[in-house]
C-alpha cells in the first residue's frame, strides 16, 4: 500500500480500494470468479487540486470514480472524504454528504433526462437536498446558467435541443447546483469536437479558480490531462502504476507503461521526428490476471519472472513521484 505524501488541505483519501464484480455461471448460476476492475488503489486529492487519472480503456478508471462518489459500493478499502469514511455508509446516511461531491459524466446526452427541462434538471439536486424555496432554486438556476456560459432562456428548453458542448455545460451546471467541493469528471470532453473540448476545459479551469473546486479528472487523453492536472496517476488493469506531478511525469516517466503512453501522444509539428513504439500484446483478463507484473507479462519483458517472486508496491523515488516497484518495468 502506498503511503501517499501529505497533501495540503487534503479532502479525499482513498486507501486500498477494490471493486471486484462477481462472475457467475453454471446451472445453479454460482459465482465462478470475479472481475478485478479496481484492485488496491491508493490516492489523495487536496483542496483546489486537479488529479488526473489516465490509462487505456478498460483499466478501471471510471469504476474507480464511481466508487469514490459511491455509485458503486467498493468490495474493500476506504474512501475518506473530509475526514469521514464513506465506504460503508447506507444511502440514508450518505445523502447529506452527496452535496459535497458530484460527478460529471462522459456523455451528457445519456446522463441528462430528455423528459425534463434544463431548469428542472439543474434544480433537481437542490430539490433532493431540500435546499431553498422554489423561487430560490429558480434564481440559482439562472446564476448557474450564467456561470457556465449559457443563456437563462435555456432553462425553459430541453437538453436534446442543444449541441454536445452545450449539453456538457448543462451537466456541469447541474453538478454545481449544491455547491460541491469535489467533482469527479469522467471523460468530460472525449465525446466533444476538438474545438469545443478546449472551451469546456477552459470553463472547468475558470470554475476551479473561482469556486476553489477539487477535480478528479479521468481521461485516456494524456495531452488533455497534462493541460489541466496538478498531479497525474497512471492506471493499468485496476492498479496505479505511477503517480507524480504533471510536469515531472511527462519529463521523467519511469514505468514502461507510462513511457509507452507518452510516446503515443501526437505532436502537432510535422517536422518533428518522434519514435512511437506501439504496446505489444493484449491486455490480460481482469478475471484472471497473471502473477507478478501484468504489464511485464503483456509485453513479455525479459525480467518478468523476477516480478513473480516479489510483492510489487508503489515506491517513492523522488519527492511526490511514486512508481510501481517492478523489476521488469522500471529501470
Amino acid at each position: 500500500m502506498m503511503a501517499d505524501p501529505a497533501i495540503e488541505g487534503e479532502i479525499l483519501k482513498v486507501e486500498g480500494l477494490k471493486m471486484h464484480f462477481p462472475v457467475r455461471g453454471g446451472v445453479l448460476y454460482r459465482q465462478t470468479g470475479s472481475v478485478k476492475a479496481v484492485d488496491g488503489v491508493d490516492l489523495s486529492i487536496g483542496k483546489g487540486e486537479t488529479l488526473g487519472l489516465v490509462g487505456e480503456s478498460g483499466c478501471g478508471k471510471s469504476t474507480l470514480g464511481k466508487c469514490i462518489v459511491r455509485l458503486l459500493s467498493p468490495t474493500a478499502g476506504q474512501v475518506v472524504f473530509k475526514g469521514t469514511d464513506l465506504t460503508h455508509l447506507k444511502q440514508s446516511a450518505l445523502r447529506p454528504y452527496r452535496q459535497d461531491f458530484q460527478m460529471v459524466f462522459q456523455d451528457p446526452a445519456e446522463s441528462l433526462d430528455a423528459r425534463m427541462s434544463v431548469g428542472e434538471l439543474i434544480a433537481e439536486p437542490m430539490v433532493i437536498q431540500k435546499i431553498g424555496t422554489r423561487e430560490d432554486r429558480k434564481k440559482r438556476v439562472d446564476e448557474l446558467l450564467d456561470l457556465v456560459g449559457m443563456p437563462q432562456s435555456a432553462a425553459r428548453r430541453f437538453s436534446f435541443e442543444f449541441s454536445g458542448g452545450q449539453r456538457q455545460r448543462i451537466g456541469i451546471a447541474r453538478s454545481l447546483a449544491v455547491n460541491p467541493d469535489l467533482l469527479v469528471l469522467d471523460e468530460p470532453v472525449s465525446a466533444l469536437d476538438v474545438s469545443v473540448q478546449s472551451q469546456v476545459l477552459n470553463l472547468l479551469m475558470d470554475l476551479q479558480g473561482e469556486l476553489g473546486l477539487s477535480y478528479l479528472f479521468i481521461s485516456h487523453d494524456l495531452a488533455v490531462v497534462k493541460h489541466v492536472s496538478d498531479r497525474i496517476a497512471v492506471m493499468y488493469l485496476g492498479k496505479i502504476m505511477e503517480l507524480a506531478p504533471a510536469d515531472e511525469l511527462y519529463d521523467n516517466p519511469r514505468h514502461a507503461y507510462t513511457k509507452a503512453l507518452i510516446s503515443a501522444i501526437p505532436v502537432p509539428d510535422p517536422t518533428v521526428d518522434r519514435e512511437h513504439q506501439p504496446i505489444e500484446g493484449d491486455v490480460p483478463s481482469p478475471i484472471d490476471p497473471p502473477p507478478g507484473c501484468a504489464f511485464g507479462h503483456r509485453v513479455s519483458a525479459p525480467q518478468y519472472k523476477k516480478s513473480m517472486e516479489c510483492e510489487i508496491a508503489l515506491k517513492e523515488i523522488a519527492p511526490g513521484h511514486w512508481v510501481s516497484d517492478c523489476p521488469c518495468c522500471v529501470e
